[in-house]
C-alpha cells in the first residue's frame, strides 16, 4: 500500500535517504536503445549536472549516485540546520537560481522599505522558500521535471517520462547508510556493464576515485609527499559530493574515504563471480569498526532494495521507527 510522503520522509528520525526514479515507455537515460538504434549516453551528463546544480542550491547533499540505462539512484543527506542558518538574502539568492521569484522580494532587493503588511507577507514567503530548499520532494520535482522536459524535447514528443513518483528509503543508522551507498555504487558491477569501479561510468565511486588519484598525482608532481592527514582534506574529494571524514570531523560522512573504496572494491569482487583478479579474503577495517558480520554485509549490498522497504536499518531501529509511525512492523525487522 502506498504511504503518505510525510510518513516516509521524517527528518527527526534520520537525515539520510535512498531515492530512485525509473523511466517509462522504454525511455532511456543512457546507453543504446535496441528499439531505435539511438545512443542516449549524453542524458547521463544532464542528470549528473542537474544533481550537482540542485545540491549547490538546496540544503541537500549527495552521498552517492548511479545513473543506469532507465533509472537512477541517489543517497542524499538533508542538512536542515544549514538551511535554517541561512540569512534571508541567502534564501532569496538560492531560490532565484531556479525560479523567477516574487515582485515583493524584488522590491526588497531594490532597497524599498516595506510596510507592515508587506513585511509580514515577505517573511512568510521567505519561510516557505527556506522550507522548500531542504525538502526532498521539491528537490526531486526540480530534478525530474527538468530531465523530462529535455528528453521530451529531444524525442519530439509529450507525455509522461517517469514511471511515477520517486521511491524513497529512510536510512536509519550508519550501517544502513554505508550498505546503501555501496549498493548504489556497485550497480554497474552487478549489472555486468563494468568490470571495475574505475570503469563504472556515472557513479559517485568512479568520481571519488578519479578525483583522489588526480589529487595524489598532483602532489607527486609537485614533489610534495602525501601525508596521511591530507587524505582527510576536502581538497582530496569531489567538491559537489558530501565528503568522507569520520566520526571526529563534523559535516562529513562518518567513514574514511580509503576504507570505503576498499570496502566497495572488496564487496564487488565477492558479488560478481565473473570479475577477474584476486579476491581478497581479508575483511576491510571498516567492517570491523562497525561490527558488521561479513555474510550480513554481502546480503545487504546485493539485495538492499529487496531486504528493506521504505525504511532501512538495524532490527532495533526498524522496530523503533514502526512504533513511532504507529505500525506493527517494517520489512527487514524480522
Amino acid at each position: 500500500m502506498t504511504r503518505a510522503r510525510k510518513k516516509l520522509i521524517d527528518l527527526a528520525s534520520t537525515s539520510y535517504y535512498h531515492l530512485i526514479s525509473r523511466c517509462v515507455r522504454r525511455a532511456f537515460l543512457c546507453g543504446d536503445d535496441k528499439y531505435t538504434g539511438k545512443n542516449f549516453d549524453h542524458r547521463r551528463e544532464w542528470l549528473v549536472d542537474r544533481i550537482k546544480l540542485l545540491s549547490s542550491v538546496f540544503a541537500i547533499e549527495i552521498a552517492a549516485y548511479a545513473v543506469m540505462s532507465n533509472h537512477y539512484h541517489l543517497v542524499v543527506n538533508v542538512n536542515r540546520r544549514q538551511a535554517l542558518d541561512w540569512s534571508d538574502d541567502e534564501v532569496i539568492n538560492r531560490w532565484y537560481q531556479l525560479y523567477n521569484g516574487h515582485v515583493l522580494v524584488d522590491r526588497y532587493l531594490n532597497g524599498e522599505k516595506l510596510d507592515k503588511v508587506s513585511d509580514l507577507f515577505f517573511n512568510e514567503l521567505i519561510a516557505k522558500w527556506r522550507e522548500r530548499l531542504y525538502d526532498i520532494s521539491w528537490y526531486m520535482k526540480n530534478l525530474n521535471e527538468y530531465i523530462a522536459r529535455e528528453a521530451n524535447k529531444e524525442d519530439n514528443c509529450t507525455g509522461k517520462y517517469w514511471e511515477g513518483r520517486y521511491k524513497s528509503q529512510a536510512l536509519l543508522d550508519e550501517t544502513a547508510v554505508l550498505s546503501c551507498m555501496a549498493y548504489v555504487d556497485l550497480n554497474p558491477i552487478r549489472a555486468n556493464i563494468a568490470d571495475t569501479l574505475e570503469d563504472s561510468d556515472f557513479t559517485s565511486i568512479q568520481e571519488r576515485i578519479a578525483h583522489f588519484k588526480a589529487f595524489t598525482t598532483d602532489r607527486v608532481k609537485a614533489n610534495k609527499p602525501l601525508k596521511q592527514k591530507e587524505m582527510f582534506k576536502h581538497e582530496s574529494q569531489p567538491a559537489k559530493l558530501k565528503p568522507f571524514g569520520g566520526n571526529h570531523i563534523k559535516n562529513t560522512l562518518p567513514f574514511v574515504l580509503l576504507d570505503y573504496i576498499e570496502l566497495v572494491d572488496w564487496s564487488g569482487r565477492h558479488i560478481d563471480p565473473k570479475k577477474k583478479g584476486h579476491i581478497n579474503k581479508a575483511v576491510p577495517k571498516v567492517l570491523l569498526n562497525l561490527n558488521i558480520e561479513e555474510a550480513h554485509w554481502l546480503e545487504s549490498i546485493q539485495r538492499f532494495r529487496q531486504q528493506y522497504s521504505n525504511f532501512a536499518g538495524s532490527k532495533q531501529r526498524l522496530k523503533q521507527q514502526a512504533a513511532t509511525n504507529d505500525v506493527k512492523w517494517y520489512k527487514g525487522a524480522g
